[in-house]
C-alpha cells in the first residue's frame, strides 16, 4: 500500500476527507467500483500474506472498534450483501 498526498488544490478530496473525519464513506465509482474512505487514527501498516491475527495492536483496535461503534446505523453482513446484490 502507498501513501498520496492530497495537494491543497483538490478541493474535491479535501472536502471528501473532510466528511470522511467525522463519518466512514463508500465511494462508488461510475464503473461501479467501491472504495472506503475513513480515517486510520494510529494505524499501522502490514505486509500482505502476514498473520494479522498475530498483530496484536491491530485486533485490540479492531475489537475496540466493535464494541465503540460510530454514530450512525451498523448493517449486518446479510443486508451489505444484498444491497450490492451479493449472494
Amino acid at each position: 500500500m502507498r501513501t498520496i498526498a492530497i495537494p491543497s488544490t483538490a478541493r474535491r478530496l479535501n472536502g471528501l476527507s473532510r466528511k470522511a473525519r467525522r463519518e466512514s464513506l463508500l465511494l462508488k465509482s461510475y464503473e461501479g467500483d467501491l472504495f472506503v474512505l475513513s480515517p486510520l487514527e494510529g494505524w499501522q501498516a502490514f505486509e500482505v500474506g502476514e498473520d494479522i491475527t498475530r498483530n496484536k495492536e491491530l485486533m485490540e483496535f479492531l475489537a475496540e472498534r466493535r464494541k465503540n461503534p460510530r454514530k450512525g446505523k451498523t448493517y449486518s453482513l446479510k443486508e451489505v450483501k444484498a444491497e450490492l446484490g451479493i449472494r
